[in-house]
């Protein structure tokens, strides 16, 4: 029996625009168990794109990612080089290659060198998605060992974006929460069951903008967040 095929996401355009446009996740010892508590809690119709970075050996096949998909409502792939970022996916690092998103909401993949021992590094997907998304970027830190992803998040914190944090004593391997709560001064520290919860209702607030033009006190364009 052929596998079933996930459509392409189809998000519904709003009147208006989200106030995220992004979530970066960073994971690592313990990972598995995170992520197969989050991503399939996600809905189908999830209205931004998640990129996933998890410390993998450097000759890892593409288990994670392929169990995901199957378990999950949402599309879990592989990130391909000069990929066009779009809602409603879950991308995933390849082993060994550092990912940085660009200016154009596009991937780039580097074998540079490693950061905080790793490639792929938690802390170079975020820095350079805050450079992209400033504050319509939420990071998200799970389990791990190591420090990697805290300088990432500070980034991420500095430029208005949203951080999230799993709470230490939930988290199979506590160093890498530790090290961003350390780090950073934190918006929200969730036990794992609490963090797919947040993610969507934070993905489905809106920016109202205000399409009344008036000349004399230049309101058109100002907004309230819902």
């Amino acid at each position: 029996m052929a596998a079933k095929i996930k459509p392409t996401p189809s998000i519904i355009p709003y009147k208006g625009r989200y106030k995220y446009k992004c979530i970066a996740i960073g994971v690592s010892a313990g990972g598995m168990h995170a992520l197969c508590t989050i991503i399939p809690a996600l809905p189908a119709q999830f209205p931004l794109p998640v990129i996933v970075i998890q410390h993998l050996s450097p000759h890892s096949d593409n288990y994670t990612t392929r169990h995901l998909d199957k378990i999950s409502k949402i599309r879990v792939k592989e990130v391909d080089e000069k990929e066009k970022i779009l809602p409603g996916i879950v991308y995933m690092g390849p082993p060994n290659y550092h990912v940085l998103v660009e200016e154009d909401e596009t991937f780039s993949l580097s074998v540079e060198e490693r950061i905080n021992w790793a490639r792929p590094s938690i802390d170079v997907l975020f820095e350079s998605a805050a450079d992209v998304y400033g504050p319509a970027l939420i990071g998200v830190i799970l389990t791990g060992s190591n420090n990697d992803g805290s300088r990432g998040l500070k980034k991420i914190k500095e430029e208005g974006g949203l951080t999230l944090v799993q709470d230490p004593h939930t988290a199979e391997v506590d160093g890498m929460p530790l090290a961003a709560i350390e780090t950073t001064k934190v918006d929200h520290i969730l036990k794992l069951e609490e963090i797919a919860p947040l993610l969507v209702k934070l993905a489905n607030q809106k920016v109202k903008v205000n399409t009344d033009t008036d000349a004399d006190t230049n309101t058109a364009g100002t907004g309230n967040f819902a």
